[in-house]
């Protein structure tokens, strides 16, 4: 077995258990040592992230961005791995006695300062001078004894403080502690297989066009929503939220393109889009069938198409107009026409005869290049309401 232990001399009360949640992205054996130090068993992740000095390189760089100050240490126990860390050190003969945790008094009498000195002891005299404690403790730090552990359980939802160095007047300000706060969601969203679809910051909520645990994905997201968000008072701290986990799993590319991650583009520019307009200024677009056209749409959420199948009797143009009346001989008639007469269910009833027609050149050259047209006849007028591509 191999062992990695986490000393946590600057850790805040109460933020242990996010970071044991991130831990879990490494391994499921994680075991918390409170107030200020974990350990967890990697033996069976060296293959996964490339080897020790990899896995290692890992958890520093992520500690380091998380903004947490620890002394990382390995060992083949879990109790020779937490002294390790707690001194500083990469033997474990030449610790100091500070890192068993015990009373010391009596073994500094006798000139006993560092952890070799104490394992040259008689174990029989020191259990009894010391109390079999440390004796066992001895003994589980070199192997020789079994240490029963409890695993932390990475929770169902994440909930988690930063205290702000200084108050906060403007929302962008709170970005640069929050990026803190998402990577530890990272973790624990990846040690969990699942992902998000919304998360609060504050009193500030954050959707998301697909389930993800993207940090990155968060920042720039939060980066576009606190750009257009005014505090009412100054911030003290942060506080980020998360909850209803979704199973996400890792993708393999396609060789060939890889249709997923293409509509996974796309869902990152909507909800960049919607961060920016608003949700109610994006939109989708489906058929519907009906036979006028200004109804032959209807507005849907982006992604659930549903379109109805549909085919009008006549051509439709591509480029549909807000009607516009025509005076006649700006146009001449090409094909037609084309009966609609529909809607007296809805209040809106429409009786037209269509046409496609082609305009006069003056006429043309007041609205596009294209000159073939879709007009209609409507109680003795006629208007333009669409061009031919």
């Amino acid at each position: 077995m191999l062992w990695v232990a986490l000393h946590l001399p600057g850790l805040a009360p109460g933020a242990l258990e996010p970071i044991a949640a991130w831990a879990c992205q490494f391994t499921p054996r994680v075991s918390l040592e409170p107030p200020r130090a974990l350990v967890a068993e990697v033996q069976a992740s060296l293959r996964l992230f490339g080897g020790r000095k990899a896995l290692l390189a890992r958890w520093r760089d992520g500690l380091e961005s998380l903004g947490v100050e620890t002394s990382l240490a390995l060992a083949p126990t879990a109790r020779a791995a937490l002294w390790l860390a707690r001194g500083g050190g990469d033997k474990l003969g030449k610790l100091p006695l500070e890192v068993i945790g015990c009373d010391l008094e009596f073994l500094r009498s006798i000139g006993i300062s560092t952890v070799g000195e104490l394992l040259h002891l008689p174990r029989e005299g020191l259990a009894q001078r010391c109390g079999q404690d440390l004796v066992d403790q001895l003994d589980r730090a070199l192997g020789v004894l079994p240490e029963a552990r409890e695993f932390f359980l990475p929770p169902s939802r994440f909930d988690a403080r930063l205290e702000l160095p200084a108050p906060v007047a403007h929302a962008e300000g709170l970005l640069f502690a929050a990026r803190r706060l998402l990577l530890q969601l990272e973790g624990l969203l990846a040690a969990r297989h699942a992902g998000i679809r919304a998360l609060q910051l504050n009193e500030t909520t954050l959707g998301f066009a697909s389930p993800t645990r993207d940090a990155k994905r968060m920042e720039q997201l939060l980066r576009e929503k606190l750009a257009s968000v005014a505090l009412e008072q100054p911030a003290e701290e942060v506080r980020l939220q998360a909850g209803s986990f979704e199973p996400l799993g890792e993708r393999t590319a396609g060789m060939f393109g890889d249709a997923a991650a293409d509509a996974e583009d796309w869902a990152r520019l909507l909800e960049r889009l919607r961060q920016r307009l608003g949700h109610e200024g994006v939109w989708g677009l489906a058929s519907y069938p009906d036979h006028r056209p200004e109804h032959a749409w209807q507005r849907v959420e982006p992604g659930e198409w549903d379109p109805r199948e549909f085919h009008p009797p006549g051509p439709r143009p591509l480029w549909l107009l807000e009607p516009r009346k025509l005076e006649h001989g700006s146009f001449g008639l090409l094909a037609g026409p084309e009966r609609i007469e529909c809607g007296w269910w809805d209040g809106d009833e429409a009786r037209r005869d269509y046409f496609i027609a082609e305009l006069s050149p003056g006429e043309s050259a007041n609205l596009h290049p294209m000159s073939l047209a879709w007009v209609y006849r409507e109680g003795g007028d006629w208007y333009l309401h669409g061009l031919f591509a």
